[in-house]
């Protein structure tokens, strides 16, 4: 069985063929740069990376240059477009509607368009992916796998706001979350590891990269997150703001002569470390060279991102009443070593104790809690394209 999964941003596509039986993987890559010049990027294992200018003034010219790239007589990885087996989509929003995968129909394309205005650089993009993959690939049954879906477990108290219910009633305003299924993927991870059920499990998940969000996981189950509406609300993160006294935002349109809208981009791409560092970088190895050579407001923006972590922890420990297992995941999670260790030097009253030669790895798979803590820390490497293209899989086959 060949799967290929597409994960539409808004100026990029990233793709990846692959067996989810086996977890083989035939090729990926990357489409950069779309509506502006184009650049495919395309790996085999083990062999190396091919990167070459390629037209793309949109999605559709993408996956036409993912597909050429695909089977190509002298480094494509299928004879015939027949041997995908289907296509399976990651689609940002799905509102409240999808509560999990589902084949795509023009019923479910509905659904994805209706959900424009709650992610507007993505969701027309997904869309503009799925059309054009039906398009090329008839044969193939395509599948959406929400980013929401996972989250719709929440219960009410956790993911209304405190606004006038009409505001929900009439425009579904309300927390939806983001990342769900690298927390769906990282949390049953974390159970095999630990040799459980996930039903038997509270544990909660950090996704950390440039977007970062947690997720309280009650056997088995979302119960809260932090992202919301969209993804600024919760922690700071590279670029995002996260968490802020929403009046900050008519202030400082009064004060800079902003609008709401150029006031709202500044929260989404110059805020986070990279705003409070002086505008050092999003980079956390950039951020850590500087703060290493004496850059203070380097260091205290690293300071607020590893605080910002702990308390939505703490938080989530009280919301669950209690945690087995805390897992660090994404490319912060995976391999900043000083993040995680400054984060649990905040969580000694869970009775936490770090392994620091378990800690000092990255991306590996492992346990990096002592035998002796009360709660198991981990670091499980997230693969949301595997989590994908098992969900398109069990839809298919």
């Amino acid at each position: 069985m060949k799967i290929l999964v597409i994960n539409c941003g808004s100026s990029s596509l990233k793709y990846q063929l692959m067996n989810p039986q086996t977890h083989e993987v035939y090729a990926s890559g990357i489409c950069e740069r779309i509506g502006i010049d184009g650049l495919l990027t395309y790996q085999r294992p083990g062999q190396p990376k091919i990167k070459a200018d390629h037209a793309m003034p949109n999605h559709s010219s993408a996956i036409d240059a993912v597909i050429e790239a695909l089977t190509d007589t002298d480094t494509g990885v299928v004879a015939s477009l027949t041997e995908i087996t289907a296509v399976g989509h990651r689609v940002v929003h799905g509102g409240e509607k999808m509560t999990q995968s589902v084949i795509i129909t023009d019923a479910v394309k509905k659904i994805i368009e209706d959900c424009n205005d709650l992610a507007p650089l993505h969701n027309p993009a997904n869309l503009i992916g799925i059309d054009a993959c039906e398009q090329l690939l008839p044969h193939a049954p395509q599948v959406a796998v929400f980013d929401t879906a996972f989250h719709q477990t929440m219960p009410k108290h956790a993911y209304l706001y405190g606004l006038p219910l009409k505001y929900y009633h009439d425009h579904k305003i309300r927390r939806y979350g983001f990342h769900g299924t690298s927390h769906r993927f990282v949390s049953e991870r974390t159970a095999e590891l630990l040799g459980r059920k996930p039903a038997d499990l509270k544990t909660i998940v950090c996704h950390l990269g440039n977007g970062a969000s947690i997720t309280a996981i009650k056997h088995g189950k979302s119960i809260d997150t932090s992202m919301g509406l969209t993804p600024l609300e919760g922690l700071a993160m590279g670029t995002r703001s996260g968490d802020i006294d929403p009046a900050i935002i008519e202030f400082i349109c009064a004060k800079e002569g902003l609008t709401v809208s150029e006031a709202t981009t500044m929260l989404n791409k110059r805020s986070g470390i990279y705003g409070l560092s002086g505008e050092v970088s999003s980079d956390f190895r950039d951020m850590w060279d500087a703060a290493d050579n004496g850059d203070a407001d380097a260091r205290t923006a690293l300071e607020v991102y590893c605080y910002r972590v702990a308390k939505y922890i703490g938080s989530y420990v009280a919301a669950m009443n209690g945690v087995d297992a805390i897992a660090f995941t994404a490319g912060v999670g995976e391999n900043d070593i000083p993040v995680r260790e400054m984060i649990c030097t905040y969580l000694g009253y869970l009775g936490i104790e770090i392994d620091a030669d378990e800690n000092n790895h990255k991306s590996r798979e492992s346990v990096i809690s002592t035998p002796e803590s009360r709660v198991t820390v981990l670091v499980v490497p997230t693969n949301e394209e595997l989590a994908i293209a098992r969900e398109t899989m069990e839809l298919v086959a």
